[in-house]
């Protein structure tokens, strides 16, 4: 299959991402989370702030606020046990408990893992993995890498003013085993909600923070002596308590010819011996041929892409209320946030309720990364959409979203819910009982004309960051949201005429009032 084709299918006839025979074998399932096994451990502090109000930033970070960051951005949060029956008819329920974590992941599955870099006073400089079953990390590779990192990076960074780096990676096989080839757009959907979560968290903790999409694949990877047959880095997130003009940067002509190979024989291979519980793990040839495209071996492919200006709805503008943007207490909506599905329950929603979740979604969205480089107001690679229903003082319709004015532009009048109910290929969500179904939107192309294969990753890794911040605003109003792809792009395309535009529906999200499931929860925190 070409990788043309592979990426059809993802988003357009995703029967043929996944095998209609396919059986999960649930028994052989792979743990949500890696465990290495004979390392050296650091403990982190289990006692976290209840509340990340009136924090003030560091001088210095230290190890407990390090903690403190992870979990917040990664770490185990709740235990959850929830009773489901087979189907409306049936007489008997089965319990299904799950480990919760503050931030969504299809099918609670976490492909992603996360590896930071420190160089803090009281923990040997070097590099770890967060290990989130026992919330300590685990040393991977003593020492200082300034140089290296910087490098891999295509100097575009000066690490030294950094006082860590955080690696966001995917294990390929941790939703492969139930997602099939589809896991590979799920992937990088997961691997961005991660990102917007941990860029929110940062801003709480007083740290300047700057994504890097591009960098020298295997260099990176050869630092933390991950094998690229199972699990790859998709993101490098330098921290810092100093300003960001200070230290995020462009690289230099000369350096720009240094290779992945060159900068991997300046380190002694390592290779750590880890656990994933899976017996017997299938191979996925399809998304290591993916990966294999989208890495970088020279600095020579860096490419900055910016967005491209929305057309305007032909139909009806309507002006929201000047709102100004939310102020809440992060942990707080954290626990708040709540993934209704099936337990939507109608109402209207003020005019003043959309402007506050469409306008929070996208200010915050607002974040420092390689693509933009030091341009001040960029245009977003992605958008919002939605199809609305009773809300006070506007019609019912399709609309566009424009963030800089602030405004919706009517695309197709009248109510949308029975056509977004035929396109959902699931009954898992009642659309009828939702007021706001928000679709991400983003190129038809994914970004692969201006950035290759690896523009696909950056495009969903960015519609997940935008899928975080509209899910801590909804619940910071006091609304869920339910992201899910079970869906018709094509059909959801046509409702917002999106063709003309080369524009697709990349991840629909409905957002509404709701009733609470019974269940059985608990935190899992001191």
């Amino acid at each position: 299959m070409s990788l043309e084709t592979f990426l059809y299918n993802l988003h357009f006839d995703t029967d043929k991402a996944r095998p209609i025979d396919l059986e999960v074998d649930w028994e052989d399932a792979p743990l949500p989370y890696k465990l290495y096994r004979g390392l050296p451990v650091v403990p982190l502090s289990p006692e976290v702030p209840l509340t990340l109000e009136g924090r003030e930033a560091p001088a210095k970070p230290d190890l407990s606020g390090i903690g403190h960051f992870l979990w917040y951005v990664f770490g185990l949060t709740q235990v959850c046990q929830s009773y489901f029956a087979a189907d409306s008819t049936e007489q008997e329920a089965w319990p299904m408990q799950s480990l919760r974590r503050f931030l969504p992941s299809g099918g609670a599955l976490y492909p992603s893992e996360i590896y930071v870099y420190l160089k803090i006073e009281d923990l040997p400089a070097g590099v770890y993995h967060y290990d989130v079953a026992h919330h300590r990390l685990v040393l991977l590779r003593e020492g200082h890498f300034d140089s290296y990192l910087a490098r891999a990076l295509g100097n575009r960074c000066d690490v030294s003013a950094c006082f860590g780096a955080v690696f966001v990676s995917t294990m390929f096989w941790k939703n492969f085993f139930k997602y099939h080839n589809f896991a590979y757009r799920l992937q990088g959907l997961d691997a961005g909600v991660l990102i917007g979560q941990l860029l929110e968290v940062a801003k709480r903790f007083g740290f300047e923070a700057g994504v890097y999409f591009q960098f020298l694949d295997r260099a990176v990877n050869h630092l933390m002596g991950l094998s690229e047959q199972e699990e790859s880095v998709y993101a490098v997130v330098p921290l810092s308590v100093k300003p960001a003009a200070a230290w995020f940067a462009s690289g230099y002509d000369e350096e720009r010819m240094i290779s992945a190979a060159a900068l991997c024989r300046e380190l002694t291979a390592v290779k750590h011996d880890h656990y994933v519980r899976s017996r017997r793990v299938k191979a996925y040839p399809m998304l290591l041929k993916m990966n294999e495209a989208s890495l970088l071996e020279s600095l020579q492919p860096f490419r900055r892409s910016g967005g491209k200006k929305n057309a305007a709805g032909e139909g009806q503008a309507v002006a929201l209320p000047h709102v100004k943007r939310l102020s809440y207490d992060l942990a707080s909506v954290c626990r708040k946030r709540y993934s209704p599905e099936m337990d939507f329950v109608l109402g209207q929603v003020s005019q003043a309720k959309l402007a506050m979740l469409l306008h929070e979604a996208t200010a915050s969205f607002r974040y420092r990364n390689d693509l933009d480089g030091a341009e001040e107001n960029p245009i977003p690679r992605v958008s919002l959409y939605g199809c609305l229903y009773n809300v006070e003082g506007v019609p019912d319709g399709a609309y566009q979203y424009d963030s800089a004015a602030h405004a919706l532009r009517r695309v197709r009048p009248g109510d949308q819910r029975h056509r977004l109910q035929q396109a959902m290929s699931l009954d898992n969500v009642n659309l009828f009982q939702v007021p706001l179904c928000l679709h991400v939107a983003g190129d038809r192309d994914h970004l692969i004309t201006a950035l290759g294969y690896r523009g696909y990753r950056i495009q969903q890794m960015e519609a997940g960051m935008l899928v975080q911040r509209v899910l801590l605003a909804a619940a910071a109003i006091g609304m869920g949201g339910h992201p899910l792809l079970g869906y018709d792009a094509n059909a959801c395309d046509e409702i917002y005429r999106m063709a003309p535009h080369e524009k697709t529906s990349l991840i629909q999200i409905p957002v509404g009032p709701h009733r609470q499931r019974a269940r059985l929860e608990g935190g899992l925190h001191s």
